[in-house]
């Protein structure tokens, strides 16, 4: 039995939930997001509440079970709180700026990288070596920092780069003489 599917996610006040056959839209003040679940799963709304089941007893559907439930959660998240990630820049040299509708990084390449930003994310840079990434869509906050990070992860010699805060950079001793 899946422990996260069993709850019902709770749609709290000021947002609107609307299920249609196996789409699930959800409107609140952060905007609109929408999600097409399985049909594996059943989704059905009563009284502030969604309700997702497996329609089958079989391994996968139990495993899309909770799944669903938690792409669901995340909607009514996201509409109300929206979601945030923060880098950290490590390295001489290294820093980020918001240029318009580009994020410029100089990580040490003999060019600056421009990573155009997406509709939907708002991205700021409080000082030159932070970077905090946010929007509704938490698989679109996410993909964004995974792509800013890739282009200079963090290295396990002296840890330069870029990096999730909070995030431990495992660090390997160098070469010995």
């Amino acid at each position: 039995m899946s422990r996260i599917g069993k709850k019902p996610v709770a749609v709290p006040a000021g947002v609107t939930a609307k299920v249609e056959g196996q789409k699930v839209t959800v409107k609140g003040a952060k905007g609109e997001l929408s999600f097409t679940v399985h049909d594996d799963v059943s989704v059905v709304m009563n009284d502030n509440q969604i309700k997702v089941d497996p329609r089958f007893e079989t391994k996968r559907a139990r495993a899309l079970w909770g799944t669903a439930r938690a792409q669901i959660n995340n909607l009514v998240v996201g509409v109300t709180q929206g979601f945030e990630k923060k880098l950290e820049i490590t390295g001489v040299g290294y820093k980020a700026a918001v240029a318009g509708k580009n994020l410029q990084l100089s990580l040490g390449y003999s060019h600056d990288i421009n990573y155009p930003i997406p509709a939907g994310i708002a991205i700021v840079t409080p000082k030159p070596t932070e970077i905090t990434i946010s929007g509704v869509d938490k698989k679109q906050v996410g993909q964004v920092a995974a792509e800013i990070r890739d282009y200079r992860g963090p290295e396990p010699y002296k840890g330069k780069g870029v990096k999730y805060a909070g995030e431990f950079i495992f660090r390997k001793e160098g070469k010995k003489k």
